[in-house]
């Protein structure tokens, strides 16, 4: 009972009172804690898997809503922008998610509430216990109260960091960017990838990224960046 009490500001925090807490509980449970003793296999990566398909949805028919008007270009830009770690990371953060994270020791000692990639990953395994435990409405109320001020946000441009640097490379008749992978750290459930990106002529610039997707745009955009194209209007 007293842990259940104490989960009582965070589901308000989320916007959602779980009929079923096991599914909460298992939500904030880390590969790391020891002996959990919850549902669904113990931690949530089952959970993150779900809820990261959820969120798309989610994300996707709010889009599809909000921008009637927009292209399915501009659609996938902003869902891409939408469901990236890095904005999983920020939504966590401002639920205060990290405190309530079960973690193993050396886990928690070397600041695991407030690493990003797993931030993001228990955002996503939030959004998986919604969805099971209320349905797809539910999960979709969640989704628009925590997303919608971002979602709404006025961006000068759209265009992204790849899109951008392949677009100067045609300008100045170079072939599409190449972009490698160079190196995959940490556990499988939360890898960080560092990947190069390559143009004839010009020395490669590396980015990390919390996915293959977002370290491609970090490599791109130190490339932009070393060879003076201005940034103003990039989604970096």
């Amino acid at each position: 009972m007293k842990r259940k009490k104490s989960l009582a500001p965070l589901e308000q925090r989320i916007g959602h009172r779980f009929k079923d807490k096991a599914w909460l509980e298992l939500a904030l449970t880390h590969t790391s804690a020891p002996k959990p003793r919850v549902k669904g296999g113990g931690h949530y990566q089952r959970l993150e898997f779900l809820g990261d398909h959820v969120l798309g949805l989610a994300i996707s028919e709010l889009l599809f809503r909000e921008f009637p008007s927009a292209s399915e270009g501009e659609l996938s830009r902003r869902l891409s922008a939408l469901v990236r770690g890095e904005t999983c990371a920020e939504v966590a953060l401002a639920l205060d998610l990290g405190p309530h994270l079960r973690l193993g020791g050396g886990e928690a000692q070397s600041g695991g509430r407030k690493k990003q990639a797993i931030l993001a990953d228990v955002c996503e395994s939030v959004i998986g216990a919604v969805f099971l435990d209320g349905g797809y409405a539910a999960a979709l109320k969640v989704v628009e109260r925590h997303w919608s001020e971002r979602m709404l946000m006025p961006k000068p441009a759209l265009r992204d960091a790849k899109t951008a640097l392949q677009e100067w490379a045609q300008a100045r008749g170079l072939p599409p960017p190449l972009y490698r992978e160079k190196e995959r750290r940490g556990p499988d459930h939360s890898p960080e990838f560092l990947v190069s990106v390559e143009l004839p002529g010009l020395k490669a610039t590396e980015g990390a990224g919390l996915s293959k997707r977002s370290a491609e745009q970090a490599a791109a955009a130190a490339m932009l960046k070393r060879e003076g194209v201005p940034l103003v209007g990039v989604n970096v």
